[in-house]
Order: C-alpha cells, then structure tokens, then sequence
C-alpha cells in the first residue's frame, strides 16, 4: 500500500513538474513571437549588448533611430556587399556562405574561423541575445532568425539591423557613427564613408573609421569596389522576387554540385 502510495506521489511530483516545464515552454515561445511582431512596428528601445556594455564596461549608449530612407543607400549597398551578398534571396541563412566558410575553416587549421552570419542572423542576435557561442545561443539565433524573416519584410530587417549594430564604443546604429566618425547624418554618408564604417566590423570597438589603419583601407576599398555591383538597394516586391529566384539557381547549382546534400560536411 505504502508503495503505491509513493509510486502515485513521485507520478504526481513528475506530472507537476512536467506541467510547470510546458507551461514556461509555451510562455517563452508566446512572448518570442508577440515581442517579435512588435518590433515589426516598435523601435526596440535598447539590445542586451548595450546594456551589458554599460554596466560590465561602463560605456555610454550613443544611438539614434532613424527610418531607413534617411539612411545613405550606399551604407546599405555596403552593409550587403561586405556582410551578406543574398540578403534579399535568402530566408534568413545562406548555405552557399556556410558551406564555403566550412570548407575555408578545413583548409585554414589554426586560423581564425570564418563564420556566415547573415545580415537576419545578426539581426536576430543583436536584438534579442546576448553576445557568445555557446550552442544554446546559437539555437536562440536559428530561432529568432526564423521569426524575424517570418514576421518582418526585408527593409524592415535591414532598417533595424543598421540602427542596433554596434559601430564602435558605446556607438550604435548608422546615424550615430555618422555623427560620430564624420559629424554628418547618416542619409549624407559617401560610398567612401559607408565602406570604412562598414570595414571596422567585426570588431568596431577597436577599430575607427576616421583613422583607417592599412587593412581597414584596403577592406573599405574592396567594399567600395562592389558596391556598384549590387547598386542601390531595392526592397519592392519584383526585386526581391528576382533575387529570390537568382538565389535558387544557384543553390541549385550547389546542391547539384555536392550529390544532392544541402550542405556537405
């Protein structure tokens, strides 16, 4: 009797705590996607990086939020260019990228890994995360890239991208580097401007773009370079339906390429 009695009360405990696991599963993933369609509309107000700079680091928080059409195309043009060629084609990740940062990675041992974030995963990263590496993080991004590209359009993925990244110390966003390297606003930003701001990643806190060394030069010249490849940045639905079919020739062409594997590890 006593240990039926027991075997009922640990089924009890198991199922309560069973109930209490789904119920926080369920809250997340409701406050995930209802944080995530506000953002669509609603400026995020502050990123978890910010505030872990200014309270671990003491920096201050320098940003402010400006639409997308006063932003210089040619800081979106660059953004593209250096960060992620199939921004418009792609649905949040480009396999094309990480297949050949993998391949690169096998080659290079004992260099520095390059990764394949795309603009939507930085994005995901910078808005709701927090900076690190650890695969729980990383499935935190997959997720909330996933949200993002299901919920917002692309320009609206890009305007927030290019006011939440952070662009030096305590500097976030396109109008206040603009401000702060070349005291301009962000819509007067020159091809040559854009491309060195757009240099310094991924490491702006020490690096300016107003004082290139050699490697930033030579980067933001490589940017400049392809800029007019992509030229200015249309978000209208025949560009982005063009560049999603251009985008699935040629993963395609890839995955024809690897024997039918979407990536070849």
């Amino acid at each position: 009797m006593k240990k039926k009695q027991k075997k009922a009360k640990a089924s009890h405990k198991k199922r309560s705590f069973l109930k209490i696991v789904g119920y926080i599963i369920l809250f997340f993933f409701g406050l995930s996607v209802f944080m995530t369609l506000c953002y669509r509309w609603i400026n995020p107000p502050v990123t978890p990086l910010m505030l872990i700079r200014a309270i671990k680091d003491g920096e201050s928080i320098r940003k402010d939020w400006v639409p997308i059409e006063d932003i210089s195309y040619y800081m979106i043009s660059a953004a593209i260019a250096s960060e992620d060629n199939n921004f418009l084609g792609h649905k949040g990740f480009d396999f094309g990228a990480i297949q050949k940062a993998v391949d690169l990675n096998k080659k290079g041992k004992g260099k520095r890994k390059r990764g394949a974030s795309t603009i939507s995963q930085q994005t995901a990263k910078n808005v709701f995360l927090w900076p690190g590496r650890s695969w729980i993080r990383k499935g935190l991004e997959v997720y909330f890239t996933f949200l993002i590209e299901t919920f917002w359009p692309k320009d609206r993925i890009m305007e927030v991208y290019l006011n939440v990244i952070e662009m030096g110390p305590g500097i976030y966003g396109s109008e206040a580097a603009a401000q702060h390297y070349f005291h301009i606003p962000a819509t007067k930003l020159t091809k040559r401007q854009a491309s060195l701001i757009t240099a310094c990643y991924p490491n702006p806190r020490k690096r300016n773009p107003a004082k290139p060394t050699s490697y930033i030069n030579q980067r933001a010249y490589q940017i400049a370079a392809l800029i007019p490849k992509f030229g200015k940045i249309k978000f209208d639905k025949e560009s982005i339906q063009k560049a999603k079919e251009r985008y699935k020739k040629r993963e395609e062409k890839r995955i024809k390429k690897n024997d039918g594997k979407v990536l070849a590890l």
